[in-house]
């Protein structure tokens, strides 16, 4: 999987769900109103294009940072990720760049000079070591590390001699400002991972662990075959890996777009209308949202039951503006009937947001159906 994953993470530097960020006076804004939603290493040529599905930010240049690269991203409104090296360090003075790459995947076994196979991962300490150095060139823009599959998925045999060791990573996350990683279940071609989607909200509240709270956690989102040509990600599963991430607390999204087979396609996302509009529809919710993802998470949320405990359910709450917001997923495949109770609430009116449906709350509690990681999002308001 390894080969597949070339680097996605989400990214958050602004606004109060920046958990541990410094104000980095030349990072994301850090307004409410902005979520980043990211994509992988793309074309200039499309970011009009992906300005139109909500794209706001671009994650690596291939042979960049140019100036005509630059040049476009302004004209479209994107900002820019990458690496840190002579050439980027030129534009230090544009806006347009807002944080530094510090490799990608540096826990994954590395292949070793004239394709002699693989050697161990890099080492902790090497991370640390040029994250010091990163920071050093330039202090006002943070420094984003991607990991691999190893995150969520121990047994991940891309590793070499270090699979099954997820003690690395909370020395690995010494080595950066916020913290990323990437696992593909829908397109998996392993049994342990194939399908089994709750690996991504598995992997952000590990990150959350081993970081303990104090920096951002990133998630990546697959939406195309990248290299299996008997599966792709349904619109449902791409809609689903985001909420689920969210809704285990990552700050942000980005989205990784290559298709390498049957055939190879860059722009992956925007050539399948399907999952073009289905992630322009999810992004256009998260921009709504914006100002409550950024919002403090409430921790007293609701008493939840489920009427199948092989499916149970994670939620998040918020508060925004008179309103309280629920969102809930679902963390297997099947069907269960949910039970809520939010204590001391008394009736209410419930807008589950995507569906045009209501729910009516009597006494704080009410009832809805899941079924294969299915995600409501409920907007609350309170009724006389």
């Amino acid at each position: 999987m390894r080969a597949l994953c070339l680097f996605a993470l989400t990214i958050c530097l602004g606004g109060t769900a920046a958990l541990g960020v410094e104000p980095f006076s030349k990072g994301l804004p850090r307004t409410p109103n902005y979520f980043p939603v990211a994509v992988w290493l793309q074309d200039t040529a499309n970011a009009e294009r992906y300005r139109a599905i909500g794209i706001n930010l671009y994650v690596g240049l291939w042979r960049g940072p140019t100036e005509e690269q630059l040049d476009a991203l302004d004209k479209a409104g994107m900002r820019l990720i990458c690496g840190q090296n002579a050439r980027s360090l030129r534009f230090i003075d544009r806006s347009t760049i807002v944080g530094w790459m510090h490799g990608d995947e540096p826990d994954n076994a590395q292949s070793l000079p004239g394709g002699k196979g693989y050697g161990p991962p890099i080492s902790a300490e090497t991370i640390i070591k040029g994250y010091e150095s990163i920071r050093k060139a330039d202090p006002n823009r943070p420094v984003i590390l991607n990991l691999g599959q190893g995150v969520a998925w121990d047994g991940w045999f891309g590793r070499g001699v270090r699979t099954n060791h997820p003690e690395d990573y909370p020395q690995y996350i010494k080595g950066c400002d916020i913290v990323s990683f990437d696992i593909y279940p829908a397109v998996h071609d392993h049994k342990d991972i194939a399908g089994k989607l709750w690996y991504v909200p598995k992997g952000v509240a590990r990150l959350k662990e081993w970081s303990h709270n104090e920096k951002p956690v990133w998630s990546c989102i697959e939406t195309t075959r990248i290299s299996n040509p008997s599966v792709k990600p349904s619109p449902a599963q791409v809609r689903s890996e985001v909420w689920m991430a969210l809704i285990e607390g990552a700050q942000g999204i980005i989205y990784f777009a290559h298709e390498f087979k049957p055939k190879f396609i860059e722009a992956g996302l925007l050539a399948d209308k399907e999952i073009a509009q289905a992630v322009g529809a999810i992004n256009r919710r998260i921009h709504e949202l914006a100002p409550v993802l950024n919002s403090p998470t409430i921790k007293n949320g609701p008493e939840v039951k489920s009427s199948n405990a092989n499916v149970p359910i994670k939620m998040m709450m918020k508060q925004h503006d008179g309103k309280t917001y629920l969102f809930v997923a679902a963390m297997r495949e099947g069907e269960t009937n949910a039970s809520f109770t939010l204590p001391n609430f008394g009736n209410a009116r419930i807008e589950v947001l995507d569906e045009n449906r209501q729910i009516d709350v009597k006494n704080g509690q009410w009832a809805d159906r899941f079924v294969d990681y299915g995600v409501h999002l409920y907007r609350i308001e309170k009724q006389p």
